[in-house]
């Protein structure tokens, strides 16, 4: 590879000299089994089980993928943006067989794996909320959530933070789900099973089950739990308004106008052919395992007892939720889709391969880290990407290409243009005010380019606002400019003067490759034929921003 610069390569040795044999040995977690033996063995089950066998069990598996490739893909996916050029060369100086475990370690310990995966546990939340002034906790979980995955995360004790939460939800992260469900028992109950156990019981509120074996009533039993809970509006510093969740265990007196069972501290299955009166009192039992306590116990020893089962080591599904998803974020599909309805009578695909990391994850003591060098250090993960799955083929015989998630792509355009992210006066504004938050570049680009993380990869489509902004949008504009000499390209145009060694420059930016040479050729051409420098690789990087390669992880 070449260097553009003798600083770049002084930086990489540099690095290298600072990492190396001290992260491997951090590799294996202290609490659970080391994590290449975990990997190797969730391989060869794999291999077992037809690499989750569709009608074609004997399809090839993809060639494990390249360095670069490999490295921009696990950067994406732990810290949310790609390898800079110093990254990318200090990489490529590594000639250790251990290279690829060194790099998952050093991005693991970045400030930045924390907060891309509070992003996406904060979009999880607030795609299916019911409240939208839920918006204003936001900020606050992405907080709460990026100190807790850049400690000693364990993933049943910042679940059981989340069920049991209280207090002002501009200062509490955990209340989001409660505060995203305003409270209401019934949506707080779905959603906290969608999301920490994978199952949609939600589709037994009204009649049993139509496709898994849940009752009615094990719904209502499991809503039983939660009746106590209340979002009250709260003043706090002058006119500053903001929610706290509250538990309220005192009886308050009915008004008229109530609907049939709230205002209760207890839970009503409502009568469908009565629904003006009360319905039948639930007394709330976990529905996996039939757990219950009686009727009368005040909120916080519910929901503490409640998440104390959900979170159990002695049941699986806890463990195979949050594996099942974090699989399918990384290697590109679950051994369920969709991702967070795995119930006990959907088909997964390599059952003995899920059941053993699921396991496994529960005897790290559900520590997050372990799960993520376990993922990445598989050949499931490191092969080349083939197009999303397709009926009768095998699954994980590749990796899936993944698209963007906005606040992915809002950091790599920060890191290729230059675009200056929000300072900490303003990060303090927007956290004060969901409306500045959602109207500041990062949130414009989550408007455009967001999803719901728990959609279906292939239900995930591009936009006219998306292709209107990649076009034109201000910043993109401000960042394209090579005239201006404080612009990224204007100071590349201004240190680089050879175009080829520009091009190969912008491609290691933009891709965290180089240009093969059809792709070097094309850029030349092009600037000769445009005479102007300073245009041509205006278009040269516009043309990579826009790239399909750019807007997806491959």
């Amino acid at each position: 590879m070449r260097c553009n610069s003798m600083i770049r390569t002084t930086t990489a040795l540099m690095l290298l000299s600072a990492v190396g044999a001290a992260l491997v040995g951090r590799s294996a977690s202290a609490a659970g089994l080391d994590p290449l033996s975990a990997a190797r063995q969730v391989d060869e089950l794999l291999a077992k089980e037809g690499f989750g066998a569709g009608q074609d069990a004997n399809e090839t598996p993809a060639a494990k993928a390249d360095d670069q490739t490999f490295l921009r893909r696990v950067a994406l996916d732990l810290i949310g943006h790609p390898p800079t050029p110093e990254d990318i060369t200090a990489y490529s100086l590594d000639t250790s067989e251990t290279k690829r475990l060194s790099a998952v370690e050093r991005l693991l310990a970045k400030r930045e794996f924390g907060e891309n995966w509070a992003r996406y546990w904060r979009d999880v939340i607030m795609y299916r909320r019911s409240e939208e002034r839920a918006l204003l906790v936001g900020p606050t979980v992405v907080s709460f959530l990026s100190d807790e995955f850049n400690g000693e995360a364990h993933w049943d004790k910042i679940a059981r933070k989340f069920i049991t939460a209280t207090g002002d939800i501009r200062e509490e992260g955990a209340t989001a789900i409660i505060m995203a469900q305003n409270g209401v028992a019934e949506d707080t109950t779905a959603e906290i099973s969608r999301i920490f156990l994978g199952i949609q019981i939600q589709c037994a509120q009204c009649h049993n089950h139509p496709t898994d074996r849940w009752k009615r009533e094990q719904f209502h039993e499991l809503a039983a739990f939660f009746p106590r809970i209340a979002v009250r509006a709260v003043k706090k510093d002058g006119d500053r308004r903001s929610f706290e969740i509250v538990s309220v265990d005192k009886e308050r007196k009915k008004k008229e106008k109530d609907k049939p069972g709230r205002g209760n501290t207890e839970h009503y299955m409502p009568d469908l052919q009565k629904p003006e009166e009360e319905g039948k009192l639930m007394r709330p039992v976990f529905f996996v395992t039939g757990q219950k306590l009686e009727s009368g116990e005040k909120d916080q020893d519910r929901r503490a007892q409640v998440a104390q089962w959900i979170t159990s080591r002695k049941d699986r599904w806890f463990a195979r939720a949050y594996v099942n998803r974090m699989w399918a974020e990384l290697v590109g599909r679950g051994f369920y889709e969709p991702v967070d309805d795995i119930g006990p009578d959907r088909s997964c695909s390599a059952p003995h391969t899920l059941d053993y990391l699921a396991d496994h994850f529960a005897g790290s003591q559900y520590d997050v880290k372990w799960l993520f060098r376990v993922i990445t250090a598989t050949d499931a993960y490191q092969r080349e990407s083939r197009s999303r799955y397709e009926e009768g083929k095998a699954p994980f015989t590749a990796n899936c290409p993944q698209r963007l998630r906005g606040d992915q792509l809002y950091n790599s355009l920060i890191a290729v243009l230059g675009i200056e992210d929000a300072s900490p006066k303003e990060r303090a504004k927007e956290a004060d005010n969901y409306r500045a938050a959602m109207a500041s570049p990062r949130g414009r680009v989550n408007v455009a380019f967001g999803y719901d993380p728990s959609a279906p990869r292939d239900e995930v489509a591009g936009s006219i606002p998306q292709a209107l902004f990649l076009m034109n949008g201000a910043e993109l504009n401000r960042g394209l400019n090579g005239r201006q000499p404080n612009t990224a390209l204007g100071k590349l145009l201004g240190e680089i003067d050879k175009n080829d060694a520009l091009v190969e420059e912008l491609y290691l930016r933009c891709l965290a490759r180089e240009p093969n040479p059809a792709e070097m050729e094309t850029c030349l051409e092009y600037a000769k034929s445009v005479g102007n420098r300073s245009e041509a690789f205006e278009d040269i990087l516009w043309s990579l921003v826009n790239s399909t390669e750019f807007l997806n992880r491959k």
